[in-house]
């Protein structure tokens, strides 16, 4: 895509700003998924909260590009719905660009942030929310505090999904390791945690097989591609 794809230079690479410029290309995905036989599609907005459109001047905005985004992914789906195989939208939810673990940013701030996020896709039609490649728990706990505060206006609540990023050396970037994530996460009224992003499928085996011999919540696994290897000067996955 080029920076006109985007709504200008000054938003070249805010994916989440397509579904104000470029809504079919990101209806395209959500059909292609469906197509492909998917039974969830996740919205365009991994980055859509206050914190991080900041950085493309956005901030002001979150509210409705994160409930375009899910009414974009609802519609969508609906078009590929059956009695007999239902389609889902998950809200997706990001960690942010700042770790409250390492004083980044306050906990207070970032709870703020994914109340904005988390009620535009309420409102936009989401079945769940997502929170994904979560790299520190505190990230997790802000996130889930917002939900709850989104659910307590709303009158209802949604399905929670919370899936952790897992580095290379085994832990979770700011140093915390599966059990130690389990441990945190256990009293929490969450519905399925599991793991996304990073490392690849082959990494990622021994945290969940810790979790599925330790976890009371159903378990999920979203793993990228795998590490590229170079093959001939090229990236090889």
């Amino acid at each position: 895509m080029t920076a006109e794809d985007f709504g200008g230079p000054e938003y070249e690479g805010c994916n989440e700003y397509l579904v104000i410029t470029k809504p079919e290309a990101v209806a395209r995905v959500h059909r292609n998924f469906l197509k492909a036989g998917a039974d969830v599609v996740e919205t365009d907005s991994f980055g859509s909260s206050p914190l991080v459109l900041a950085e493309y001047d956005l901030a002001d905005r979150a509210y409705e590009l994160s409930r375009k985004s899910a009414e974009l992914a609802r519609r969508c789906a609906d078009e590929f719905t059956t009695p007999e195989k239902p389609r889902f939208v998950a809200g997706s939810i990001g960690p942010g660009t700042k770790l409250p673990t390492l004083g980044h940013i306050t906990y207070d701030e970032l709870r703020s942030s994914f109340m904005v996020q988390a009620e535009g896709l309420f409102d936009g039609g989401a079945d769940l929310f997502i929170v994904e490649t979560c790299q520190d728990v505190l990230q997790i706990k802000a996130a889930l505090s917002a939900f709850e505060a989104v659910f307590a206006k709303k009158g209802s609540r949604l399905p929670l999904m919370v899936s952790v990023t897992m580095e290379i050396q085994g832990t979770m970037l700011v140093g915390t390791d599966i059990s130690g994530v389990l441990a945190i996460l256990e009293p929490f009224p969450i519905d399925i945690l599991g793991l996304n992003c990073a490392t690849g499928p082959n990494l990622m085996t021994s945290h969940i097989q810790y979790l599925s011999e330790n976890s009371p919540f159903p378990i999920s696994c979203i793993p990228n591609a795998g590490l590229p290897e170079n093959v001939g000067g090229q990236a090889v996955y």
